[in-house]
């Protein structure tokens, strides 16, 4: 009753405290905090760069710099002092160097056993590879993961270890090998199983499950933390990703609908299956960067989902595969 003998301009200014001006309030103290935040970083900066011009503090100077940059692409505003405080190089990148380089290595060794006519497609060293995802071979189960070893092509290689390179040091550098290379294993078994099943007939060779899952777990965050990271960077991360997805994916399409008579076609599925991979286990990875990501009960609702995927993958192999 108390409530109705309330006068009308108390009661308007209740509204504005709840309602709109709450809101604006809000919405001012946000951007107060990132402005300071901000303002922050810029003194940092000019401290590195004062720190710089004695010789003995080059060094730290240009690793703090790097590990600046870092943040600023890989992390949303409110984590970034935490990593900066706690960021070092040790353990460096070992999980992403280390699959770039045996991918590598396995394109040369049958780059180098074929002709050099066949650099740039290798069609039938591959067709033959015990690496190679077939689907005449699947009780081989190794070939569900060993396929991102194998590259069809010129072009093929050097644009996945551009891709991976470029956006999984960076990632590893800031969530480190367990998490990334968690990631990446469970884009390119995503990308082998869905294979079988949505193109059951075709080959499939290529890391792009594991590349398009850092790539997915990377775009999700861009677009949940958009608002806390700079505008212009999370535009140009956004145009970066989808020009770069946009290009690979036109490779794939041609490689898989438009290959010669004479040769293999190789099935996409393995893309579209790693994006989705990324998007949720590998979101989930790379949002916990100041978390336990054991804690985190959206990681084991990803898990869950992606179990559920993987028995109804083998499950569909054993009974009800064209191929079989």
């Amino acid at each position: 009753m108390l409530a109705l003998t309330v006068p009308s301009s108390a009661g308007e200014e209740g509204k504005v405290e709840g309602g709109p001006g709450a809101m604006a309030a809000a919405h001012d103290m946000e951007m107060e905090s990132m402005n300071v935040n901000t303002d922050r970083e810029r003194k940092e900066e000019l401290e590195e760069e004062k720190l710089g011009e004695h010789g003995d503090h080059s060094s730290l100077c240009k690793s703090k710099k790097v590990h600046r940059i870092i943040s600023k692409w890989m992390l949303p505003e409110p984590v970034r002092r935490t990593y900066l405080e706690r960021a070092n190089c040790l353990p460096p990148p070992v999980f992403i160097i280390s699959i770039s380089l045996a991918e590598l290595a396995v394109f040369i060794y049958y780059a180098v056993w074929k002709p050099q006519k066949q650099w740039i497609t290798l069609d039938t060293g591959i067709v033959e590879s015990p690496l190679t995802y077939r689907p005449d071979k699947r009780e081989e189960a190794w070939r569900f993961l060993s396929y991102m070893l194998v590259h069809a092509g010129v072009q093929h290689i050097v644009g996945n270890l551009f891709m991976q390179l470029v956006l999984g040091i960076p990632l590893e550098m800031v969530h480190k090998g367990l998490r990334v290379g968690l990631v990446y294993l469970a884009g390119v078994i995503a990308g082998s199983l869905a294979s079988s099943i949505f193109d059951p007939l075709k080959y499939l060779v290529g890391a792009s499950g594991g590349i398009y899952a850092l790539m997915g777990g990377y775009f999700m965050n861009v677009i949940v933390n958009f608002q806390q990271m700079v505008p212009v960077f999370g535009i140009v991360r956004l145009l970066i990703i989808i020009l770069i997805i946009a290009s690979d994916m036109g490779f794939a399409l041609y490689r898989r609908f438009f290959v010669s008579e004479g040769g293999s076609p190789v099935s996409f599925a393995a893309h579209i299956a790693g994006g989705f991979a990324g998007m949720s286990i590998g979101y989930t990875v790379f949002s916990c960067f100041d978390k336990a990501l054991l804690k985190d009960p959206r990681f084991w609702i990803a898990i869950a989902g992606y179990s559920a995927f993987v028995l109804f993958a083998v499950f569909f192999n054993i009974f009800l595969s064209p191929a079989n």
